[in-house]
Protein backbone atom coordinates (compact mmCIF):
# COMPACT_ATOMS: atom_id res chain seq x y z
CA UNK A 1 0.00 0.00 0.00
CA UNK A 2 3.03 2.45 0.75
CA UNK A 3 4.59 1.84 -2.43
CA UNK A 4 1.63 2.44 -4.44
CA UNK A 5 0.89 5.46 -2.39
CA UNK A 6 4.13 6.79 -3.12
CA UNK A 7 3.95 6.24 -6.85
CA UNK A 8 0.77 8.26 -7.24
CA UNK A 9 2.08 11.92 -6.35
CA UNK A 10 5.79 10.78 -8.44
CA UNK A 11 3.48 9.92 -11.62
CA UNK A 12 1.37 12.94 -11.06
CA UNK A 13 4.43 15.51 -10.93
CA UNK A 14 6.08 13.70 -13.94
CA UNK A 15 2.92 14.26 -16.13
CA UNK A 16 2.39 18.27 -15.03
CA UNK A 17 6.56 19.05 -14.48
CA UNK A 18 7.93 16.44 -16.34
CA UNK A 19 10.75 18.70 -18.67
CA UNK A 20 9.07 21.27 -20.54
CA UNK A 21 6.20 19.32 -21.51
CA UNK A 22 5.00 15.70 -21.42
CA UNK A 23 5.86 14.94 -24.93
CA UNK A 24 9.40 15.30 -25.58
CA UNK A 25 10.18 18.45 -27.87
CA UNK A 26 12.68 18.96 -29.74
CA UNK A 27 11.54 21.34 -32.96
CA UNK A 28 8.56 23.27 -33.50
CA UNK A 29 7.38 23.09 -37.29
CA UNK A 30 5.24 26.67 -38.12
CA UNK A 31 3.69 26.34 -41.39
CA UNK A 32 3.72 29.86 -42.89
CA UNK A 33 2.50 31.36 -46.59
CA UNK A 34 5.65 33.43 -47.36
CA UNK A 35 3.88 36.45 -49.44
CA UNK A 36 2.69 38.55 -46.95
CA UNK A 37 5.54 41.38 -46.03
CA UNK A 38 6.35 42.36 -43.31
CA UNK A 39 4.81 39.65 -41.69
CA UNK A 40 5.74 36.83 -43.70
CA UNK A 41 8.11 36.84 -46.83
CA UNK A 42 10.35 34.61 -48.70
CA UNK A 43 14.30 35.85 -48.93
CA UNK A 44 16.63 35.62 -51.51
CA UNK A 45 18.13 32.29 -50.46
CA UNK A 46 14.37 30.56 -50.07
CA UNK A 47 14.09 31.21 -46.41
CA UNK A 48 11.49 33.57 -44.44
CA UNK A 49 11.55 36.78 -42.73
CA UNK A 50 9.54 38.97 -41.32
CA UNK A 51 7.63 40.40 -38.14
CA UNK A 52 5.67 37.14 -37.83
CA UNK A 53 8.69 35.22 -38.66
CA UNK A 54 10.63 37.08 -35.53
CA UNK A 55 7.95 36.30 -33.49
CA UNK A 56 8.04 32.71 -34.13
CA UNK A 57 11.78 32.38 -34.33
CA UNK A 58 11.39 33.85 -30.61
CA UNK A 59 8.94 31.63 -29.27
CA UNK A 60 11.05 28.73 -30.21
CA UNK A 61 14.03 30.20 -28.54
CA UNK A 62 12.18 31.00 -25.51
CA UNK A 63 11.12 27.29 -25.61
CA UNK A 64 14.80 26.25 -26.27
CA UNK A 65 13.16 23.98 -29.49
CA UNK A 66 14.13 24.42 -32.75
CA UNK A 67 12.41 26.52 -35.42
CA UNK A 68 11.32 24.85 -38.58
CA UNK A 69 9.43 26.70 -41.38
CA UNK A 70 7.32 25.04 -44.15
CA UNK A 71 6.39 27.57 -46.71
CA UNK A 72 2.15 26.35 -47.74
CA UNK A 73 -0.37 28.00 -49.82
CA UNK A 74 -2.44 30.31 -47.34
CA UNK A 75 -5.70 28.42 -47.93
CA UNK A 76 -4.50 25.41 -47.56
CA UNK A 77 -2.44 26.23 -44.11
CA UNK A 78 -5.09 24.67 -42.10
CA UNK A 79 -5.74 21.55 -44.20
CA UNK A 80 -2.08 20.78 -43.92
CA UNK A 81 -2.11 21.29 -40.14
CA UNK A 82 -4.70 18.95 -39.64
CA UNK A 83 -3.12 16.43 -41.51
CA UNK A 84 0.37 16.96 -39.58
CA UNK A 85 2.02 18.75 -42.09
CA UNK A 86 3.40 20.71 -39.26
CA UNK A 87 2.83 21.39 -35.81
CA UNK A 88 1.24 25.33 -35.74
CA UNK A 89 0.26 28.20 -38.39
CA UNK A 90 2.21 31.53 -37.92
CA UNK A 91 0.91 32.92 -40.63
CA UNK A 92 -1.07 36.63 -40.42
CA UNK A 93 -3.91 34.31 -39.53
CA UNK A 94 -7.15 36.20 -38.22
CA UNK A 95 -9.27 34.09 -35.48
CA UNK A 96 -13.06 33.79 -36.73
CA UNK A 97 -15.67 31.16 -35.78
CA UNK A 98 -15.38 29.14 -38.84
CA UNK A 99 -11.79 28.86 -38.19
CA UNK A 100 -12.58 27.68 -34.19
CA UNK A 101 -14.81 24.91 -35.38
CA UNK A 102 -11.71 23.35 -37.41
CA UNK A 103 -8.38 24.68 -35.06
CA UNK A 104 -7.75 25.89 -31.92
CA UNK A 105 -5.94 29.40 -31.29
CA UNK A 106 -3.43 30.25 -29.43
CA UNK A 107 -3.58 33.87 -27.12
CA UNK A 108 -3.23 37.51 -29.61
CA UNK A 109 -0.30 37.96 -30.74
CA UNK A 110 -1.59 41.29 -32.65
CA UNK A 111 -4.47 42.91 -34.78
CA UNK A 112 -5.06 44.68 -37.36
CA UNK A 113 -7.92 45.93 -39.54
CA UNK A 114 -9.11 45.40 -42.97
CA UNK A 115 -9.01 48.15 -46.20
CA UNK A 116 -8.82 48.50 -49.65
CA UNK A 117 -6.59 49.59 -52.04
CA UNK A 118 -7.27 51.52 -54.83
CA UNK A 119 -5.51 54.14 -57.10
CA UNK A 120 -5.35 57.69 -55.69
CA UNK A 121 -7.42 59.29 -58.75
CA UNK A 122 -9.66 56.57 -58.75
CA UNK A 123 -12.60 58.22 -56.29
CA UNK A 124 -13.63 54.64 -55.07
CA UNK A 125 -14.42 53.83 -51.80
CA UNK A 126 -14.74 50.71 -49.91
CA UNK A 127 -18.26 50.29 -50.29
CA UNK A 128 -20.21 47.73 -52.37
CA UNK A 129 -22.18 51.16 -53.87
CA UNK A 130 -18.69 52.89 -55.03
CA UNK A 131 -17.38 49.44 -56.29
CA UNK A 132 -20.06 48.14 -57.90
CA UNK A 133 -19.34 46.91 -61.86
CA UNK A 134 -15.73 46.83 -60.25
CA UNK A 135 -13.07 43.97 -59.93
CA UNK A 136 -11.72 43.74 -56.58
CA UNK A 137 -9.02 40.81 -55.87
CA UNK A 138 -8.24 38.81 -52.49
CA UNK A 139 -5.93 35.93 -51.59
CA UNK A 140 -7.77 33.12 -51.29
CA UNK A 141 -8.61 31.64 -47.66
CA UNK A 142 -8.65 35.12 -46.03
CA UNK A 143 -11.00 36.66 -44.16
CA UNK A 144 -10.77 39.50 -46.57
CA UNK A 145 -12.20 36.70 -49.24
CA UNK A 146 -15.33 35.50 -46.99
CA UNK A 147 -16.22 39.54 -45.93
CA UNK A 148 -16.05 39.97 -50.47
CA UNK A 149 -18.13 37.44 -50.80
CA UNK A 150 -21.05 38.52 -48.71
CA UNK A 151 -20.56 42.19 -48.51
CA UNK A 152 -19.51 42.98 -52.09
CA UNK A 153 -20.35 40.58 -54.51
CA UNK A 154 -24.13 40.68 -53.81
CA UNK A 155 -23.58 44.63 -54.58
CA UNK A 156 -22.31 43.93 -58.16
CA UNK A 157 -18.72 43.60 -57.76
CA UNK A 158 -16.77 41.44 -59.58
CA UNK A 159 -13.97 38.81 -57.39
CA UNK A 160 -10.98 37.44 -58.21
CA UNK A 161 -8.95 35.00 -55.96
CA UNK A 162 -5.75 34.55 -56.25
CA UNK A 163 -3.00 32.04 -54.24
CA UNK A 164 -0.70 34.67 -52.68
CA UNK A 165 -0.82 38.63 -51.92
CA UNK A 166 1.94 39.33 -54.29
CA UNK A 167 -0.41 38.09 -57.55
CA UNK A 168 -3.08 40.34 -55.88
CA UNK A 169 -0.84 43.70 -56.34
CA UNK A 170 0.93 42.72 -59.56
CA UNK A 171 -2.79 42.45 -61.39
CA UNK A 172 -3.41 45.52 -59.54
CA UNK A 173 -0.47 47.54 -61.10
CA UNK A 174 -0.90 46.14 -64.23
CA UNK A 175 -4.66 47.18 -64.20
CA UNK A 176 -6.11 44.21 -64.15
CA UNK A 177 -7.69 45.00 -60.87
CA UNK A 178 -9.57 48.42 -59.87
CA UNK A 179 -8.57 47.29 -56.44
CA UNK A 180 -7.35 44.49 -53.33
CA UNK A 181 -8.58 43.78 -50.10
CA UNK A 182 -6.13 42.64 -47.85
CA UNK A 183 -4.69 43.57 -44.33
CA UNK A 184 -4.67 47.39 -43.79
CA UNK A 185 -1.01 47.59 -42.09
CA UNK A 186 0.42 44.76 -44.50
CA UNK A 187 -0.89 47.24 -47.83
CA UNK A 188 0.52 49.91 -45.50
CA UNK A 189 4.26 48.88 -44.84
CA UNK A 190 5.14 46.83 -48.24
CA UNK A 191 2.79 47.49 -51.57
CA UNK A 192 1.61 51.15 -50.82
CA UNK A 193 5.66 51.98 -49.69
CA UNK A 194 7.25 50.14 -53.21
CA UNK A 195 7.90 52.18 -56.24
CA UNK A 196 4.83 50.26 -57.84
CA UNK A 197 2.72 51.28 -54.87
CA UNK A 198 3.23 55.13 -54.95
CA UNK A 199 0.11 55.48 -57.23
CA UNK A 200 -2.31 54.02 -54.92
CA UNK A 201 -3.53 54.56 -51.75
CA UNK A 202 -5.49 52.66 -48.67
CA UNK A 203 -9.14 53.28 -47.33
CA UNK A 204 -10.50 53.57 -43.84
CA UNK A 205 -10.39 50.35 -41.96
CA UNK A 206 -13.10 48.79 -42.49
CA UNK A 207 -15.83 47.84 -39.43
CA UNK A 208 -17.69 44.56 -40.28
CA UNK A 209 -18.23 41.36 -37.96
CA UNK A 210 -16.92 39.51 -40.89
CA UNK A 211 -13.57 41.39 -40.15
CA UNK A 212 -12.39 40.50 -37.05
CA UNK A 213 -8.67 41.89 -35.98
CA UNK A 214 -7.36 39.67 -33.95
CA UNK A 215 -4.35 37.22 -35.24
CA UNK A 216 -3.54 34.11 -33.82
CA UNK A 217 -1.24 31.11 -33.86
CA UNK A 218 -3.08 28.13 -34.94
CA UNK A 219 -2.70 24.71 -33.33
CA UNK A 220 -4.40 21.27 -33.88
CA UNK A 221 -7.95 21.01 -31.58
CA UNK A 222 -7.21 19.21 -28.79
CA UNK A 223 -3.53 20.11 -28.70
CA UNK A 224 -3.89 21.73 -24.68
CA UNK A 225 -0.50 21.23 -24.76
CA UNK A 226 1.56 23.06 -27.08
CA UNK A 227 -1.01 26.02 -27.26
CA UNK A 228 -0.36 26.24 -23.24
CA UNK A 229 3.63 26.18 -24.26
CA UNK A 230 3.27 28.71 -27.13
CA UNK A 231 0.85 31.17 -25.14
CA UNK A 232 4.12 30.71 -22.26
CA UNK A 233 6.01 31.84 -24.61
CA UNK A 234 4.16 34.96 -25.94
CA UNK A 235 3.67 36.35 -22.57
CA UNK A 236 7.24 36.06 -21.86
CA UNK A 237 8.09 38.09 -24.96
CA UNK A 238 5.85 40.74 -23.67
CA UNK A 239 7.89 40.64 -19.43
CA UNK A 240 10.90 40.45 -21.37
CA UNK A 241 10.45 43.24 -23.72
CA UNK A 242 11.06 40.95 -26.97
CA UNK A 243 7.46 41.57 -28.47
CA UNK A 244 8.41 45.82 -28.15
CA UNK A 245 11.87 45.29 -29.64
CA UNK A 246 10.82 43.19 -32.85
CA UNK A 247 7.70 45.56 -32.73
CA UNK A 248 9.40 48.93 -33.24
CA UNK A 249 12.12 47.39 -35.99
CA UNK A 250 9.26 46.55 -38.27
CA UNK A 251 6.85 48.74 -37.29
CA UNK A 252 8.39 51.97 -35.07
CA UNK A 253 6.20 53.74 -32.90
CA UNK A 254 2.76 51.43 -33.77
CA UNK A 255 0.96 49.49 -31.13
CA UNK A 256 -0.19 46.50 -33.09
CA UNK A 257 -1.21 44.61 -30.01
CA UNK A 258 -4.06 46.84 -28.56
CA UNK A 259 -4.99 48.31 -31.76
Amino acid sequence: MTHKWLTLPVLALALCCGGASAKEWKELRFGTNPSYPPFESSTADGGVQGFGIDLGNAICEELKLKCVWVSNDFDGLIPALKAGKFDAIESSMTVTEPRKKQIDFTDRLYAGPTAIVTRKDSGLQPTAESLKGKTIGYMQGTIQEAYAKARLAPGGVKLRAYQNQDQVYADLVYGRLDGSIQDKLQAEMSFLKSPQGQAFQNSQGISDPLIPMDIAIGVRQGNDELKSMINGAIKALHEKGIYAQLQKKYFGDLDLYNN
